[in-house]
C-alpha cells in the first residue's frame, strides 16, 4: 500500500517588488516605498552640501567674540568656585563654545526659546544676557537673575526665553516639548532648542517626547551635546547606539552629525535644522560632536581620561582658536584681537566685582515665587 503524500508547505506569495529582512521574511512592499521616502526625509545630505556658514567678517569677530566671552567667564567662575563664593554644584562650559554660540546665533532671541540641563552659564551667555547678573546669580545674591535662589544650575528669563538650567538629568527635554507645544497653539512662528547631553540620552522620556514631538509635529530642535563623557563614563561604555543623531529614526525624526568644535559649521548645521522646523515639518534632532577640558562638575577630578587626550583636543581642536586663526587669516590683526581679549577681560573682571559688591538676597525672597504668578 502506497504511503499517502505529505502535504506540502503553502509558502505565502511574495510581491516581487518587496525586498526581504535579514531572516528571509517577505518585507510588503509599501514598506520598501515608506523606508525610501524616509531615507529622503534625512537633513544630513543638506548639511553634508553645504557644511560651513558663509560668515561675514563681523559675524564672524561677534562668534568669536562670544566664546571668549563665555570662556573667560567660565573660567572665572571657577576661580570664585574655588575662593568658596561659589556654593554647591558648578558645571563649566569650557570647550564647548562653539555649540551654544553656533546654534543661538541662528535663532531669534526673545522669540525662540532656549531650555538646557546644568551646564547652562554658557547658553544664557550666548543668548545675550547680562554677564552681570547671571554672576551675581552664581554666587547666589539678590541681584542675580533668580534673584539668588537658582544658583548655577537652575537659572532663567522669561524675559529672553530662556528656561533653564535643570538639575534632573534630561527634565528639560519634555520641558522643551512643553514650549514647542506653547509655539504652535499661539501661532507665533517661535521654535524650541532644548539640549540634553549623551549621558541624558539614555532617559525614557527622552523617547516619550520624541514620539509625542514627531506625532504633533511640533517645532523643536533637539541638541545632543555629545562631550564624550557623561559624567564620567565614556560613550561606549553606556550607550549601546553611540550615533546619537540616529536616535529619533525610529519616530521619524531626521538627524544631523554636526562637528560642535568649528562655529561655523554649526551655525550652518543650525541654519538647515531651522529652516526644516520652521516650515512646519516636525522636529529635528542634531548630535554636536564636542569636548568639555574640566571635569564634569568642579568636584570632578575627571581620572577616567588622559592629560594627553585633553591636551590634543586643546592643541588641535579648540573652538575659539580655530576662528582666531581664520580671522588672521582673513587680515584682522593680532592688535585687533588682544583688544577684544583685554576687552572681554574687563567685562568679566567687572561682573565678578558686581556680584562681590551685591547683597545676598532678603529672607522674605524665601517665600516669592512659591506659587505660579504671572509670566
Amino acid at each position: 500500500m502506497a504511503k499517502p503524500a505529505r502535504p506540502r508547505a503553502i509558502k505565502p506569495a511574495v510581491n516581487p517588488a518587496a525586498a526581504s529582512d535579514v531572516a528571509g521574511q517577505p518585507v510588503i512592499a509599501s514598506s520598501v516605498a515608506d523606508e525610501a521616502a524616509f531615507a529622503l526625509h534625512s537633513l544630513q545630505q543638506a548639511h553634508a552640501n553645504n557644511k560651513r556658514y558663509d560668515a561675514s567678517d563681523e559675524e564672524l569677530m561677534k562668534f568669536y567674540e562670544q566664546m571668549v566671552l563665555i570662556r573667560r567667564f567660565e573660567e572665572k567662575a571657577g576661580q570664585l568656585y574655588g575662593l568658596g563664593l561659589i556654593g554647591g554644584f558648578c558645571h563649566l562650559y569650557i570647550g564647548q563654545e562653539a555649540v551654544a554660540v553656533g546654534l543661538q546665533s541662528a535663532l531669534q532671541e526673545g522669540h525662540d526659546s532656549v531650555i538646557t540641563g546644568y551646564r547652562d552659564h554658557g547658553h544664557m551667555l550666548a543668548y545675550g544676557i547680562d554677564p552681570n547678573v547671571i554672576m551675581a546669580e552664581l554666587t547666589g545674591r539678590g541681584a542675580g537673575i533668580s534673584r539668588g535662589k537658582g544658583g548655577s544650575m537652575h537659572m532663567f528669563s522669561t524675559e529672553h526665553k530662556f528656561f533653564g538650567g535643570h538639575g534632573i538629568v534630561g527634565a528639560q527635554v519634555s520641558l522643551g516639548a512643553g514650549l514647542a507645544f506653547a509655539h504652535k497653539y499661539r501661532g507665533d512662528g517661535g521654535v524650541c532648542m532644548a539640549y540634553f547631553g549623551d549621558g541624558a540620552s539614555n532617559q525614557g522620556q527622552v523617547y516619550e517626547t520624541f514620539n509625542m514631538a514627531a506625532l504633533w509635529k511640533l517645532p523643536i530642535i533637539f541638541v545632543v551635546e555629545n562631550n564624550g563623557y557623561a559624567m564620567g563614563t565614556a560613550v561606549k561604555r553606556g550607550s549601546a547606539e553611540t550615533h546619537f543623531y540616529r536616535r529619533g529614526t525610529a519616530f521619524r525624526i531626521p538627524g544631523m552629525d554636526v562637528n560642535g568644535m568649528d562655529v561655523l559649521e554649526v551655525r550652518q548645521a543650525a541654519q538647515v535644522a531651522l529652516e526644516y522646523v520652521r516650515a512646519g515639518n516636525g522636529p529635528v534632532l542634531m548630535e554636536l560632536k564636542t569636548y568639555r577640558y574640566r571635569g564634569h562638575s568642579m568636584s570632578d577630578p575627571a581620572k577616567y581620561r588622559s592629560r594627553e587626550e585633553v591636551q590634543d583636543m586643546r592643541d588641535n581642536h579648540d573652538p575659539i582658536e580655530a576662528a582666531k586663526a581664520e580671522l588672521i587669516k582673513r587680515g584682522v590683526t593680532e592688535d585687533k584681537i588682544k583688544e577684544i581679549d583685554k576687552r572681554i577681560r574687563q567685562t568679566v573682571a567687572q561682573a565678578a566685582d558686581f556680584a562681590e559688591s551685591s547683597p545676598e538676597p532678603d529672607a522674605a525672597e524665601l517665600y516669592t515665587d512659591v506659587l505660579v504668578g504671572k509670566y
